[in-house]
């Protein structure tokens, strides 16, 4: 029964890529966040994604909770539909569409040679962040988490590998292998923090405990390697504005529960920077 509901959603979401590739990014991303307007409430608790709204700002009023709810859909709408063009992204006319600021930082990475862990959270399009750190000549491997829908999985897998990150690293003891090779070779990372993990620890979020993933931090203490926060914001649309942060060194006496502790925080500024385009929808105070 799971395996025909699965088939049934491809096939659906088969049917959307291929009408958004004929309407053009603009129109196919705008139309994809109003229907993600409309539907989303139906896959996703609303009770839920407000109570995680105000966990993290408790002092919101109404009118500001609805707007960020509908933000919120609308972006998920909008990165559902840009998945059809992130070729363009990358290699076409659409990549004068990402402004980087602190690009300096990416090329003294990549001319040192340097193993870093990137972080950021799932903002806006999240997706360009690896493929941006890949574009620009840095050796670089992606954790991500498969999709539930095996069907849908190995379309994504194909664009997230073809289009945004050569090397993409499944979350896992296999994953965690690939990995230690990869860095071993001289690979950096890169990897949302902002996701409930299982296998993580309970740490400081919004001075609420939360699962949370602690790879960045068993990275830093097993290779003294630095961390690269990354924030990306949307504006007018499709445009996007990708801000690299400085190295971040941390003191060899830093337990992995200070260091992600210290990782959430700058999370948590991100999400206050531009709480309308951060994915609320994930129960990470469960």
């Amino acid at each position: 029964m799971r395996n025909i509901k699965y088939f049934l959603q491809f096939i659906l979401i088969i049917i959307f890529f291929f009408i958004f590739k004929i309407l053009g990014v603009k129109i196919a991303s705008n139309l994809s966040g109003k229907i993600f307007q409309i539907i989303g409430p139906l896959f996703r608790s609303k009770r839920l994604i407000y109570s995680n709204i105000k966990t993290a700002l408790p002092n919101i009023n109404l009118n500001e909770l609805n707007e960020i709810y509908n933000s919120m859909w609308n972006n998920y709408g909008r990165v559902f539909a840009e998945y059809m063009f992130i070729k363009k992204f990358r290699e076409g006319r659409l990549s004068n569409n990402i402004v980087i600021e602190g690009e300096e930082i990416l090329e003294n990475i990549k001319h040192n040679k340097q193993r870093v862990v990137f972080i950021s959270g799932h903002f806006s399009n999240f997706e360009l962040m690896a493929m941006q750190i890949e574009k620009m000549g840095i050796k670089v491997a992606a954790i991500y988490r498969p999709l539930n829908n095996f069907f849908l999985n190995r379309i994504m897998e194909k664009i997230r590998k073809s289009y945004i990150c050569k090397f993409q690293i499944k979350k896992g003891i296999g994953g965690t292998k690939e990995l230690v090779r990869l860095i071993n070779s001289g690979f950096s990372t890169a990897l949302m923090i902002d996701q409930r993990v299982s296998e993580g620890i309970k740490s400081n979020f919004f001075k609420k405990k939360a699962f949370t993933t602690t790879i960045p931090a068993q990275l830093v203490k097993k290779y003294k390697i630095q961390v690269v926060p990354i924030f990306i914001e949307r504006f007018d649309g499709i445009k996007f504005k990708m801000t690299v942060d400085k190295p971040i060194n941390f003191q060899d006496n830093k337990s992995v529960e200070e260091i992600t502790n210290e990782l959430n925080k700058l999370l948590e500024n991100m999400i206050l920077q531009q709480p309308n385009f951060w994915i609320w929808s994930h129960n990470r105070w469960k």
